[in-house]
């Protein structure tokens, strides 16, 4: 990761003096860096004696919500479920923290209030193409791990002392967004995760939390993906659906098939992964891939969608995309094999 630009250093630090009410705003659907660069953000906010609200679009998954004491707690608000008090916060704020999303949409509901809102906008975020006009200050980086890991070496350049438990947040987000070092990782994220772990951080706790606590619904609802759900094409592209009524009949939640895109990745000839799960009009689409093979480009050609080179997701909806949630798996076989000839 290149150095933090000193003159945006600069002015953070004047942005931040003076003060007192500061929201932290992640993106829809938010998943572990989503919540532990704000989490991570916001217990350094308070550590100053800052007034930190820390706002999502979406609830918190139930599988994330290990990441959030009593504290964090009282001090967030969830749109989907309380919009005038979210609203509220944003039109009332000194300072907006924009953290792992490149550009108001990916707020969805919420992203024309957010554009609105007077207050300084500050973006913190690892993803490509940045909507800089929309922000006061970007603080842009897509060679490193996760927006977690960028906060670190933004508050890294500020001088601040991270308290533990901004630390903690802070190093979950990054091992929930490399799979445990399992991709998109740089000699920055290493030394973050040293340095972190010098601090105190208790890595196996955090790796129990995430691996070893889920509901019994989750491994059966796997179980039953790679047995009869997931198919493997003759271009090397593995894909797994998800339909209403299987995630009803699972019982399934936000953050139960965390995970589940990367599994067929294990199989040699696969070079591409798809996860589409059914929600209102739409499927919400998962995409991994092998190096040399770009999730990113196939989910904006084909899912509305972008991301990194290896990790990117987007929407397939219907019926403009498709007829019917039944015409999934003929599109994705079709648009998948125009990627590859």
């Amino acid at each position: 990761m290149d150095r933090i630009d000193a003159r945006k250093t600069e002015e953070l630090q004047s942005l931040l003096r003076g003060t007192e009410n500061i929201v932290t705003v992640s993106h829809t659907h938010p998943d572990g860096d989503a919540v532990g660069s704000s989490l991570g953000m916001a217990g350094w906010l308070r550590s100053l004696g800052k007034k930190a609200v820390t706002l999502f679009p979406d609830p918190v998954p139930e599988t994330l919500a290990f990441m959030l004491d009593e504290e964090d707690r009282a001090n967030c608000l969830i749109h989907s479920e309380s919009p005038a008090a979210a609203e509220a916060a944003l039109h009332q704020a000194d300072l907006i923290f924009c953290l792992d999303f490149p550009s108001p949409s990916r707020t969805e509901g919420l992203a024309e209030v957010l554009r609105q809102a007077p207050a300084p906008k500050v973006l913190i975020d690892h993803h490509p193409g940045p909507e800089e006009d929309a922000f006061r200050l970007c603080f842009s980086e897509t060679r490193i791990s996760s927006a977690s890991e960028l906060v670190f070496w933004v508050l890294d350049a500020l001088g601040a002392e991270l308290p533990l438990k901004a630390a903690t947040a802070l190093m979950t987000g990054m091992t929930t967004d490399t799979n445990n070092f399992g991709n998109s990782t740089f000699p920055s994220t290493f030394e973050m995760a040293s340095r972190l772990l010098g601090r105190g951080v208790d890595r196996e706790g955090i790796l129990s939390a995430i691996n070893q606590s889920y509901e019994e619904r989750r491994l059966r609802a796997m179980g039953m993906l790679l047995d009869r759900g997931m198919v493997i094409t003759p271009d090397g592209v593995a894909y797994m659906i998800l339909d209403a009524a299987t995630i009803r009949s699972y019982g399934l939640q936000d953050g139960d098939t965390e995970g589940f895109v990367n599994l067929p990745l294990a199989v040699r000839k696969v070079r591409m992964s798809l996860l589409l799960k059914q929600e209102e009009g739409h499927f919400r689409v998962s995409i991994r891939s092998k190096r040399g093979v770009s999730a990113n480009r196939c989910a904006q050609r084909w899912f509305h969608g972008g991301g990194h080179e290896m990790a990117a997701g987007g929407k397939l909806f219907f019926p403009e995309d498709i007829p019917s949630p039944d015409g999934a798996a003929a599109y994705i076989e079709k648009v998948t094999h125009e990627e590859f000839i």
